[in-house]
């Protein structure tokens, strides 16, 4: 980083060169007392030098239609994403999660929520020519104990799962590392988690994604049948906050759901899935719904419903996942296995 081209005190960019800080990353992964004893500079002079940084960071973020259309910064691109791992569920999805929005994972019991969830905390960490974000994840979980054993698992067969990926540069990546688990149990300690904590985790450039697991858990005990004008506002304001992290950091934030029986004809016009025989659909209804930019389901898929090249090769449990809503993708689905190593897709 040439720092002569920053508006800055020569003093400030003297103590920069000689603390060999290299990038504006560096800076914003230090705290402002760290930066003061690494410079041995004024917390005055610190504060400058954060302002100016973030100015920087700022300057260019307006772009034109012409450019958005001609896609020529790839930092900025509306058509980044971020991989699954998967080439088959990437493709279903145009190449993975949006990087700006809410996207929405629902499905029942055992279908493989997590198991993605965990996934992509894995993906964000690669470089960006292999569908990553070379940046860390946050994981908050509302109701279980984050799944510790399960994530070393996949980390072990990284190599298995991303052949696509050489193998000296997953031996580089410290996956368990960057990736910080909150534990929220109430509504109170979530609003605090994503406004306080998390925001500074991505303020710093430590973390490009945010997984919440699960956002229903948060809503089933708190609210009874009578609450439903609050329930919905804390949903609204919840969202708009989710929104704002996304938007500002360009991050993605994936929300696991849970799943309901529909009961009456206007759920089951809403209806996005058959578990069983059952029709059901995503738990916390229409405000919810209104909140996300993408809505995916995943399900256990019977036999009897599979292609028969899916039963003949695949005699375990097969997933499907579906799309159900989303700007950029029609509705579809393709079907997925659950294995050692990770989620792979069936092509």
């Amino acid at each position: 980083m040439d720092w002569d081209q920053f508006d800055l005190n020569p003093k400030v960019i003297a103590a920069l060169k000689k603390a060999d800080i290299k990038s504006i990353k560096e800076i914003l992964n230090l705290s402002g007392a760290d930066l003061q004893r690494l410079m041995k500079l004024s917390s005055a002079d610190i504060q400058c030098l954060l302002k100016t940084v973030s100015h920087m960071l700022r300057r260019n973020s307006m772009l034109t239609a012409l450019q958005l259309y001609q896609d020529k910064d790839h930092l900025t691109s509306q058509n980044q994403k971020l991989s699954l791992g998967c080439s088959v569920l990437d493709n279903l999805l145009k190449g993975g999660i949006p990087l700006v929005g809410i996207t929405e994972v629902a499905g029942e019991s055992s279908a493989g929520k997590t198991q993605i969830s965990l996934q992509l905390c894995l993906c964000v960490q690669y470089p960006y020519k292999y569908g990553g974000l070379e940046s860390g994840a946050v994981y908050i979980c509302t109701e279980d104990v984050f799944p510790s054993k399960r994530l070393q698992q996949v980390i072990d067969q990284q190599h298995k799962l991303r052949a696509d990926v050489p193998a000296e540069v997953i031996q580089k990546i410290k996956f368990g590392n960057s990736i910080f688990v909150e534990h929220a149990a109430d509504l109170d300690t979530f609003h605090n988690c994503i406004t306080k904590r998390i925001s500074l985790l991505l303020a710093r450039g430590m973390v490009r994604l945010v997984v919440v697991d699960s956002i229903a858990a948060l809503f089933r005990c708190e609210f009874g049948a009578s609450d439903s004008v609050t329930k919905a506002r804390y949903l609204q304001t919840f969202g708009a906050q989710l929104h704002s992290l996304s938007t500002r950091f360009r991050t993605p934030i994936v929300c696991i759901n849970q799943v309901t029986d529909t009961v009456s004809d206007s759920e089951a016009a809403q209806c996005c899935c058959s578990v069983a025989g059952n029709r059901v659909s995503p738990a916390l209804g229409i405000t919810w719904a209104n909140q996300l930019l993408m809505r995916l389901m995943v399900s256990r898929t019977p036999q009897p419903e599979r292609p028969p090249g899916v039963m003949s090769h695949h005699t375990g449990s097969v997933r499907t996942l579906r799309v159900v809503f989303a700007p950029h993708l029609p509705p579809s689905f393709c079907y997925y296995t659950v294995k050692l190593e990770g989620v792979k897709g069936i092509k």
